[in-house]
């Protein structure tokens, strides 16, 4: 993995959605009231609460905002009625796609899935057909500018909270996590003052594939930008390496 930063891809999609910041913070929400849902209002005893509020405020969501959220999840927690769903598939020259989604209305989640991919001259596949070209991690990036700790300091400051690998970068910092140990890690890196630029349980590519055919780049973009403005798409996933 060395050589590819996922920096540069982290603060472009930060750029552009920053822009449409509310759909970020429906998002959480969402994720926030079915992490409530399944496991209860204390973080303490829910992980997956934990790793939403991790991803919550790494995303500058304000405090009172994820306490509001949980409140009102607890308090109504019979209300909520998103399904996890997952769609996995292809786009141009077999780069692999992953997409997860919550919804109250599958068959319009589908049928939106469904329309990105062909449209950008792709195809849904099987359960399956994808997902096993990833792995998934608990994923903190840190930008390098202003961070005037030692490499080989917050190496070992990561390691010693438990992070699985630390991978330095020209521009960044990569701290990787077994998904179970992504709270605790991020909870003792938080207490040392660091602050991440993101920081979630995501799906890692075990390889990345470039496209040097524009046209290819163009219908790619094409499914990512249609699945970015879906309001049921919670994250997406894929195995290109942006240039």
């Amino acid at each position: 993995m060395s050589g590819h930063s996922k920096f540069a891809n982290i603060k472009h999609k930060k750029e552009k959605n920053d822009a449409a910041k509310g759909k970020i913070f429906t998002i959480i929400g969402r994720e926030i009231a079915v992490a409530v849902k399944d496991g209860g209002p204390d973080p303490d005893n829910n992980s997956k609460l934990r790793d939403v509020i991790a991803k919550a405020k790494a995303n500058n969501m304000p405090n009172d905002t994820i306490e509001r959220g949980i409140k009102k999840a607890a308090g109504d927690a019979n209300s909520v009625n998103y399904e996890v769903v997952t769609y996995e598939g292809y786009g141009p020259s077999g780069t692999a796609i992953i997409v997860k989604a919550l919804t109250d209305n599958k068959n319009r989640t589908a049928s939106n899935v469904r329309n990105a991919f062909t449209k950008g001259g792709g195809s849904i596949g099987t359960q399956g057909c994808v997902s096993y070209m990833f792995d998934e991690k608990g994923q903190m990036i840190v930008d390098k500018e202003d961070f005037e700790m030692s490499s080989d300091d917050f190496m070992m400051l990561a390691l010693d909270a438990g992070a699985a690998d630390f991978i330095e970068e020209d521009d960044s910092y990569e701290i990787l996590t077994e998904p179970n140990d992504f709270s605790a890690v991020h909870e003792a890196l938080q207490k040392e003052g660091i602050e991440f630029v993101s920081a979630e349980v995501t799906m890692i590519p075990q390889t990345y594939v470039t496209l040097s055919n524009e046209e290819d780049i163009n219908k790619l973009n094409k499914t990512l930008d249609l699945l970015d403005v879906d309001d049921d798409v919670q994250s997406v996933y894929h195995n290109w390496e942006e240039e």
